[in-house]
């Protein structure tokens, strides 16, 4: 029997919002009273120590680490110091596998006392420049469960005066310039690949190039991995793999680790029976798995016991040394080859090695991680561990990914709702469950990655880590359009307008929180819809004080101007997609609701297009004989008009007229000639059958005569047809102030009619 954990709600401060993240209905945002917002309070030396030691990655289990020097990079390092210790900004630019990560470790070292906040160490991997904000505001300052809104965050920055490196920068020009200008007082060392794109010249930032090592250099580092001196015939296989690799320090790390495989292998032989002794496959770049036992057993003479043991086994081909990937996975246990097929299928994304035993099925499978890193397939990458470049690329071509990432995501599903797994680490892993996600909604299956977005989103926004939130919601509502799972998807179009909501974007709030509501009414949900009515009316809230601010702002003169309603934004092909997927809700999709509501849906698609403001207008009537024309009745757009935009579910009746927003047909017909279909349009926008006295209805009867001429809206006479000489030409008269739109035909039906003018 499997027993129901409660569901979880968590609540937390963003601005002036007190957010209730909610797993089951959705999450909702209110004004939070003034004394439940926390006052941020500096953190004490030790709590700073404390934070840093978190971001970094855990020590691996059965890993002790090689501790190589920093070999060629003085030059670098003294003058990154040197530049920092001015106060000002450097970039350090070199390729994939350049050892950026490893100079910025020593250059952090010697900065350690040069600012009063020291160093603070941030990842730029998939982060924006919000993250980054946010993430040195978490370094300095002790506020837990709040968010800080723009303005506050960017005056307790200003107070911050620190030496903040940051690995793997993913962005340049304007989006560099805005982190750089939000804390003035520090001085910033950045690393990036050569095609991120380059600081604004105003910066100030100093670019600094690393090249690949000297080929002496190289040398010393494959013996530093691999433990000894090289011989004449090794040293001249590193000089060849120089060439070719450029100096780039990863690949001499793994030509080490080949060669420890190498000498281990020499080992095994050696324990065999001498007189044949045997080998694996010399090529291991077959098409097959490369952790596969490949084809037969090649065996090689014997050999000579006078000889060097590692000169027992030929050191691997120049192609396969430059990319040693495949070789070096064939030597792992097999707890690490079955790890590397998790980080394939998650992109290159290693699980901690926390999950692998429950990954793997294997108890001892958490030291597999520490093989791997060991191997230079993968480094770290802020708080986790990732394959390194080319290597992912190389072991995908002979694996498929599908079965293992369904593996992970089911696996995550669980762990992140477990009620004992805290939001930080949930977080912490918020990499690895994107790429889970992301394989759930390319390869499938698609409602996996719906239970697993479920059940991730809000640990992530409780965590406040919200990029990552809003990754996870668009995600899991993309898997929920997949998978045909509307009740899913209306909570995702919810969780992203309370997420616009607390983050300032009003327009993209309004018109997500409008999607959902939209969903859950064609479904019935009822609590769901009250959820989000309310949210939405705070939104409104909001956007009526922006408007009334505007109109304080533009002067005097504009007290009698209306209210600007707030511009609706949409999103992509946002309402379209919405009606589309509420007249395809049918009983199936909604779980037997039988016939009755599947019309209810249908005609919930129609009551979209008032929802998202899309009125059709047939006519407008102005001022005639100096009397005030009617008053319009408010647009859905409007913000004074929220009861209009958000209606209730419609009730189906066959007999009555659509309450779409258009107008009713009406028994008053409209002077037109004989036989003639005269639509005529309501002054206002009323859906009602009966409007007010006087106000013409558009007719669809044909009348020989008007037996009374509409009020306030005579119409133009049509255009006599030039092949009928029996009519007289008319001049067209239309009182000013009045439009009107009517279509004639001719008193005989011919060929060569012509359209009358309006």
């Amino acid at each position: 029997m499997v027993l129901q954990r409660p569901e979880r709600t968590r609540q937390l401060v963003a601005g002036d919002y007190l957010l209730t993240i909610n797993p089951v209905d959705g999450s909702e945002a209110t004004g939070c009273p003034t004394g439940q917002r926390p006052v941020p309070e500096r953190l004490p030396a030790g709590g700073r120590a404390e934070v840093a030691r978190a971001a970094q990655p855990a020590p691996l289990a059965g890993f002790s680490g090689t501790n190589l020097p920093l070999l060629g990079r003085d030059e670098e390092r003294e003058r990154l110091v040197r530049l920092l210790a001015t106060g000002r900004s450097a970039r350090l630019i070199g390729a994939s596998g350049s050892g950026r990560t490893t100079l910025l470790d020593a250059v952090a070292r010697g900065c350690a006392n040069l600012a009063p906040d020291g160093v603070i160490r941030l990842t730029g991997y998939q982060r924006t420049p919000a993250d980054l904000l946010y993430g040195l505001f978490a370094a300095v300052y002790h506020a837990p469960g709040f968010r800080p809104d723009r303005p506050l965050l960017l005056e307790l920055l200003s107070d911050i005066g620190a030496v903040v490196v940051i690995d793997d920068l993913e962005f340049g020009g304007a989006a560099l310039e805005e982190v750089l200008a939000s804390a003035p007082e520090c001085a910033f060392l950045l690393s990036a690949t050569p095609d991120v794109a380059a600081p604004a010249p105003e910066s100030g930032v100093e670019d600094v190039t690393l090249p690949g090592l000297a080929r002496p250099i190289c040398q010393k580092l494959v013996e530093a991995v691999f433990g000894r001196p090289l011989d004449h015939e090794e040293a001249a296989w590193v000089a060849d793999l120089w060439f070719e690799s450029e100096g780039l320090p990863l690949r001499f790390v793994q030509a080490g680790a080949l060669l420890r495989q190498r000498a281990a292998q020499a080992a095994e032989i050696a324990a065999q029976d001498p007189a044949q002794p045997e080998l694996p496959p010399p090529n291991p770049l077959l098409p097959q798995p490369f952790f596969s036992d490949g084809p037969d057993p090649v065996y090689l003479p014997a050999p000579d016991p006078e000889q060097a043991l590692d000169s027992w086994v030929p050191l691997p081909p120049l192609a396969e040394s430059a990319a040693p990937a495949a070789r070096l996975a064939m030597r792992l246990s097999p707890a690490a080859q079955e790890t590397l097929r998790f980080a394939v299928a998650l992109g290159g994304e290693c699980p901690d090695q926390a999950h692998l035993p429950a990954l793997v099925d294997e108890t001892n499978a958490d030291t597999a991680l520490g093989e791997i890193v060991a191997c230079g397939l993968a480094t770290p990458v802020g708080a986790h561990y990732r394959l390194d470049a080319g290597v992912r690329a190389k072991l995908a071509e002979t694996q498929e990914s599908g079965d293992q990432a369904r593996t992970v995501a089911v696996h995550f599903t669980w762990w992140s709702g477990h009620p004992s797994v805290p939001p930080e680490r949930v977080a912490a892993e918020a990499d690895a469950l994107l790429a889970a996600l992301t394989a759930c909604r390319d390869f499938g299956p698609a409602g996996v990655g719906v239970r697993l977005a479920r059940s991730a989103s809000p640990a992530l926004a409780a965590a406040l880590h919200w990029s990552a939130w809003e990754r996870a919601l668009r995600m899991g509502q993309e898997c929920a359009r997949l998978a045909g799972e509307v009740a899913e998807e209306a909570y995702f179009h919810h969780e992203l307008g309370v997420l616009a909501l607390c983050t300032g974007n009003l327009d993209r709030a309004r018109a997500e929180l409008e999607a959902s509501i939209a969903l859950r009414a064609a479904l019935s949900d009822r609590q769901g819809s009250i959820v989000g009515r309310r949210t939405l009316a705070l939104v409104m809230d909001r956007l009526r004080a922006l408007a009334s601010a505007e109109r304080k702002a533009i002067g005097p003169g504009a007290g009698s101007a209306p209210v600007p309603a707030a511009p609706h934004r949409r999103v992509g092909n946002l309402p379209t997609a919405i009606t589309r997927r509420l007249s395809a809700i049918g009983p199936r999709r909604m779980g037997g609701l039988g016939s009755h509501r599947g019309v209810i849906a249908a005609g919930a698609g129609a009551v979209i297009a008032a929802v998202v403001g899309t009125t059709v207008v047939l006519g407008n009537t102005g001022e005639t004989d100096g009397q005030q024309a009617p008053p319009t009745r408010p647009s859905p757009t409007s913000p004074d008009s929220l009861d209009d935009m958000v209606p209730d579910v419609p009730t189906v009746n066959d007999s009555a007229p659509s309450a779409s927003g258009s107008s009713s047909p009406s028994s008053t017909p409209s002077a037109s000639t004989s036989g003639s279909t005269s639509p005529s349009p309501s002054a206002d926008n009323s859906t009602s059958p009966s409007s007010t006295a006087g106000t013409p209805h558009p007719t669809h009867t044909k009348t020989k005569q008007p037996t009374k001429p509409p009020t306030h809206s005579p119409t133009t006479s049509p255009t006599p047809s030039p092949t009928d000489p029996t009519t007289e030409p008319t001049a067209p008269t239309t009182e000013p102030g009045t439009s009107s739109f009517t279509i004639t035909e001719p008193s005989s039906p011919s060929p060569e009619s012509t359209t009358p003018s309006p």
